[in-house]
Parts: C-alpha cells; structure tokens; sequence
C-alpha cells in the first residue's frame, strides 16, 4: 500500500491543459492498496484500490446560506472530475479494469456542508465521472465538514450493476494538511475487483426475506 502527494510538475501538468480555469488547486494525494492475503488465505481475485483526493481552495468563503452555487459547481466540478479520473485510471491500470467507484468531498470548518456536495452531487461532477469511467450505475458517496487530517471512509459500489453485492466495499481516504478552514477535499475513489472471498450471495439470488417469514421461523 502506499500514499503519495503528487508532485508540483504534475499538478502544473493538470492546470495548464484548461489555463483559463483556475480552480484554486493546492494539491493531489493518490492512495493506492491490494490486499495480498485475507485469512491467511491470497483472494481468488486480488483487487486494486486507489483514491484521489484534490485539495481546492473553497469558491464560496464569505457567501450566505442562500448564495447561488451554481456558477461556481460549473466551472470547478468538471475540471476535478476529469482531473481526478484520469489520475484514477492511470492508478488502476486501464479504465475497463475498473469495476467499483466512489466518491466523495471534505469541506474545511468555515464552509457550509452544502459546498461539500455541491462539488460532488452535480451532473458537472458526477456524469462525468460515471462517463470517464465507463459506469452506469449511480454512485455512492460520502460527505462531511471536518478539520485538516480527518479520514473519510469511501464507499464503492459496482460502476454497472450496484446491486452486485461483491462489490460493496470502503476505502480510506485521508490527507494530513487538508481540508484547512477555506478549502474542500474532493476524492474519486475505485478498486478492479471484489471484497477479498465475497460470499453472502446477491440480490439476484437471495430467498424472499419480509417480517412476517421471520416471525414464522422457530426461535
């Protein structure tokens, strides 16, 4: 497993594709694991994981509760959610390899939990990160305000078929200087594969299950 920071030439890579979007970038923090062995026991299909985290400047310090965010998730959310695909899949090998997806945003203690998912929760970002990935399902995220170093836990789900539950697994996100006050973390998150040894079934194969069958089962 490891955890990097990008370096700066990298992210100057990034911001001079789109030079007239600043989107007030500080830093990407790429996380990478594979689990090797699980009960003393090597996976039948050892999956990848990795997240991306940017750390933004937050676009809305200073604006009341009933500020229009509209202007602003246009212009910042597609250029995270092409920055951070791309650092995902270049992470993960190629995009097809991918089969579960996430994401999810850290607004810093002076913002508004709505910035948070405002960054996350548009088709600007959104969409877009289904479309670069090649999903199709709807993805599962995860939001909070929070101060700098706070681990967020990431679900993912299966980019295709969300009822696959193989596929329902977290991964860890967390960089140690962000978000502070004035900034958002925004995180893209995916893994190639299943839960190591997956074997609680799946909805397409589970028994009818309601109260009332439960309460005519012997104690």
């Amino acid at each position: 497993m490891q955890a990097a920071e990008l370096p700066f030439c990298a992210m100057q890579e990034i911001m001079t594709e789109r030079p007239e979007v600043n989107i007030g970038l500080r830093k990407l923090v790429l996380y990478r694991d594979v689990v090797v062995t699980e009960a003393g026991r090597a996976p039948a299909r050892p999956a990848r994981r990795a997240s991306v985290a940017a750390v933004v400047r937050n676009p809305w310090m200073g604006a009341g509760p009933t500020a229009d965010l509209s202007a602003e998730v246009s212009r910042v959310a597609p250029v995270l959610a092409k920055t951070l695909t791309h650092r995902l899949v270049h992470a993960l090998g190629e995009v097809q390899e991918i089969e579960a997806f996430g994401k999810a945003a850290i607004v810093g203690t002076a913002g508004e939990i709505e910035h948070a998912g405002a960054l996350i929760h548009t088709p600007y970002f959104g969409n877009l990160l289904r479309e670069f990935l090649q999903g199709e399902s709807i993805i599962c995220f995860a939001d909070t305000r929070a101060d700098a170093g706070e681990t967020l836990v990431v679900p993912l789900w299966h980019k295709t078929h969300a009822a696959t539950r193989s596929h329902y697994q977290t991964i860890s996100a967390r960089v140690p200087d962000a978000p502070r006050p004035d900034e958002i973390v925004v995180i893209a998150a995916a893994s190639t594969g299943p839960r190591p040894h997956p074997r609680i079934g799946d909805r397409r194969t589970d028994p009818v299950v309601t109260a009332e069958n439960l309460e005519a089962v012997p104690s």
